[in-house]
């Protein structure tokens, strides 16, 4: 499905660096940045509804997610510098 969304032009820009970055298309993050926000929603509603007195406990349940991207987005980076450091003995 097509639609137009306006955002800030500084936010389109990042996102577009940051997609291009990870070799996805705005497409792709735009639907992955959302499917995530709406699952840790529906997460936390799900979760206030079940036990009232547990939301104050699930404030920060949504970090689990983030902080494994953070996790790949880290090892991304040391076997980016591992093949370099290879590239780098080899050319020695």
């Amino acid at each position: 499905m097509k639609t137009t969304i306006e955002l800030p032009e500084n936010t389109f820009r990042r996102a577009k660096i940051f997609a291009a970055g990870r070799g996805m298309t705005l497409k792709e993050l735009f639907t992955k940045a959302l499917e995530n926000y709406l699952a840790s929603r529906t997460k936390e509603s799900s979760d206030q509804q079940a036990a009232p007195w547990m939301a104050g406990f699930g404030e920060l349940s949504h970090l689990s997610e983030e902080n494994q991207y953070i996790l790949g987005l880290i090892k991304e980076e040391f076997e980016i510098l591992d093949s370099v450091k290879n590239v780098q003995r080899i050319a020695f």
